[in-house]
Formats: structure tokens, C-alpha cells, sequence
């Protein structure tokens, strides 16, 4: 069979060498604002790993990072691959296993996840994943900057199952074990360094549960957040989680940010500043990307806590100020908001019989204490 010919590459094009390879794998790619459902998304067979899968390359994504969903058969395991980059997978249903390990004969690495557990799959690794369900099958989502990657090095051949040897990152026997604190560090006068704690590790076990989040008022709405970074890479995440009938105050950043729901019922706008907005809805397992710059809130209508896990570009597109002071351009206070974003979320909560639980007091004091609303609000 004659493999397809690639198209040339353009001047001051902004379809990518990841683009034009991506298109080459004949299978479905998802595009867009958001997906609905992960777990429901039309896949097909792809070469490279012996399976079913899809790309989903949602409109912010471009040229930065890369999602793919690989589907696992019913008490199966997958063929096993070896890339040049690491990427993060989290699991959308089911239960399974990853094997991992650096050269053929060495020893092997294996550990148990669920869905809604996250962790690292290392690059200069072979890996494995298994379904441990034997009557269906099971989904996985995983998250890369290989569109940067390529993007440098433009040759597939390169990531994919490179026999040059190059050392891997050592793993350890515990570099699958629980995440840790790393709390800020305490400078020699006795103040504390103003970035927030994070957890570091290479494994989450259920994002749906983790109850490590600490209070993060600029936000609003009460919320809480957890952040993590994934040892000897760029990789990195957040989640945040918010009450029901409450919604978060509208911000920007750079691209490449890839948000799914842990769990919860809602929805996200989305706008680039003075153009028209994009309502996203979303619920367990849907997944969306604000574009570059491009304002977006969320917004809890369901009758419990939601949650969005964000995974992070490098943190060169982070795209905010390192200093508070100067982030204030980057986000809507609830007094400076169109009125329509009000208006919106309540019609929303009425259809589904509930009402805002917002304190009516945010909407006109720009200095409203949401630590004391935390506080009295648990």
C-alpha cells in the first residue's frame, strides 16, 4: 500500500508539521470548542499502536500541545510503545494496568488505575496499558506537547519507537507512589515565598476524590485548587473545584490548556475580548480548551461541587504576570462583568429549579472577602 503523500508545507501557515502528521494517521480527529463526552467520541484503528483511538484537537491547542482518546478491548492489553516525549494519561472509565520499562529484558514496572486516576507515562520508556475489565472496553485520555516537538524535528520516525539508545530518566521503585506536598520555602527573614504549595509525583489516584485542595479566593466563589507537577519534565496540572449555584470570575491566559471534568454539571463561556461569546456545556468527562488570550468562566449549575483538572502547556504559555498587581487586566471582577453573565447563570439554575447561591455583596464590593465566606461557607 502506497503511503500517503504530505502536503507541503506553507509560508505563514498555521497548520503545523504535527497537523499535516496527524492528518496523515487516517483516523477521526475531533475538532472544535469542546467535546461533550469523551467516552462517546468515534474512533478508529490506528497503526502506529495497534488500536482504536482518535486525536481531539480542540481550537487553542494549535502548534502547543496535542490530546489523543485510546480505547483498551475487553480483558486486553495494547501493543506496547516507546516515545521520545512524556505525556500524561488519565483514564476516563473502567480499570487497568501500566507496565513500563526502559529496554527489552529489563525489569518491569506495573501498577493499577482507575477512572479518573492520572499519571505519567515517561519518555525513552516502553509502556503497556491493560484492561482489567473483561466485558468492555476502557478509555483513556492522554495529553503532549508534541506539536511543539514537531514543530523542531518534524520527523514522526524521531518519537515513535526510536531504537537510538538514549538513557531514560531514572524511575526508581517508588516512582509510581503517591504524590507529596512541596510547601513554599521560607526565606531568611522569616517570610514565606508567595507561590502556593504543590503536590509532586507521578501518580493521582482519583482526581474525582482528592481532597488535598486549599482555599483560593481570588477566584471567587469559594473555590478551592490543588496544583501538581510531574517529576523531570515540563508537565504540570491544576484542579479546581467550586460550589454549587456559584461561578467563577472570568480570566485569560495563553493557549494549550487542556480542561476535563472530574465531575460536576455546568458550563464554561468562552470570548475573545469584544467579539461574541461561545457557551460551553460540560459534565463528567466532557473537555474544552480556551483559546490563546481568549476570556472564559465557569459556571456550576448541578447540585454538588464541580470540578475541572487543567492540564498545562509549558510554562512559557502560561501567558500571565508572575506579579499579582499586574495580572488585574487578565480578569473580570464580578462588578465590572456584563450583566448578561448574571442573568444567564440564574435563567440556567432556574430551569433546573435551583437558585444562585451567590452573595449578592460580591456583585458590588470589589474587596469582598471570599476567605470569610470560605470560612463560614465550608
Amino acid at each position: 500500500m502506497t503511503e500517503p503523500k504530505r502536503r507541503e508545507q506553507q509560508m505563514w501557515s498555521k497548520l503545523f508539521s504535527y497537523d499535516l502528521w496527524m492528518e496523515e494517521q487516517g483516523i477521526p480527529i475531533h475538532r472544535g470548542y469542546y467535546i461533550e463526552d469523551l467516552r462517546c467520541i468515534e474512533l478508529g484503528h490506528w497503526k502506529q499502536q495497534n488500536c482504536q483511538a482518535a486525536f481531539v484537537q480542540l481550537t487553542g491547542q494549535e502548534g502547543v500541545s496535542s490530546t489523543r482518546v485510546i480505547e483498551i478491548p475487553p480483558g486486553g492489553s495494547l501493543d506496547s510503545i516507546r516515545l521520545a516525549f512524556d505525556e500524561i494519561c488519565y483514564p476516563l472509565d473502567g480499570r487497568g494496568l501500566t507496565s513500563l520499562w526502559p529496554e527489552d529484558g529489563q525489569a518491569k514496572q506495573t501498577f493499577e488505575w482507575q477512572a479518573h486516576s492520572m499519571f505519567l507515562l515517561p519518555r525513552h520508556h516502553n509502556y503497556q496499558l491493560s484492561n482489567a475489565h473483561g466485558d468492555r472496553p476502557v478509555r483513556v485520555l492522554i495529553y503532549n506537547y508534541l506539536p511543539m516537538a514537531m514543530s523542531a524535528v518534524p520527523d514522526a520516525e524521531f518519537f515513535f519507537n526510536n531504537p537510538m539508545a538514549i538513557d531514560p530518566p531514572d524511575l526508581g521503585q517508588d516512582f509510581y507512589s503517591e504524590a507529596k506536598m512541596v510547601k513554599p520555602k521560607e526565606r531568611p527573614d522569616g517570610t514565606v515565598d508567595s507561590k502556593r504549595a504543590y503536590w509532586y509525583g507521578n501518580f493521582f489516584p482519583d482526581m474525582r476524590a482528592w481532597d488535598k485542595l486549599e482555599a483560593n479566593i481570588r477566584r471567587g466563589a469559594g473555590g478551592k485548587s490543588v496544583f501538581m507537577q510531574f517529576p523531570h519534565t515540563e508537565l504540570s496540572a491544576h484542579m479546581s473545584q467550586f460550589g454549587a449555584g456559584m461561578y467563577k470570575k472570568a480570566h485569560r491566559h495563553g493557549p494549550g490548556r487542556a480542561i476535563v471534568i472530574p465531575k460536576g454539571e455546568g458550563y464554561s463561556i468562552l470570548w475573545e475580548e469584544g467579539k461574541e461569546k461561545v457557551v460551553v456545556p460540560w459534565h463528567e468527562c466532557s473537555m474544552f480548551v480556551p483559546p490563546d488570550r481568549w476570556f472564559h468562566q465557569h459556571f456550576n449549575t448541578g447540585s454538588e461541587p464541580a470540578r475541572y483538572l487543567a492540564m498545562h502547556p509549558p510554562v512559557q504559555f502560561h501567558g500571565h504576570a508572575d506579579k499579582m498587581k499586574d495580572r488585574a487586566k487578565d480578569q473580570i471582577e464580578y462588578v465590572d462583568e456584563d450583566p448578561w453573565i448574571r442573568e444567564k447563570f440564574e435563567a440556567e439554575l432556574a430551569k433546573n429549579n435551583t437558585a444562585t447561591v451567590m452573595p449578592a455583596e460580591a456583585y458590588t464590593d470589589p474587596d469582598f472577602d471570599w476567605a470569610e465566606f470560605a470560612k463560614t461557607n465550608g
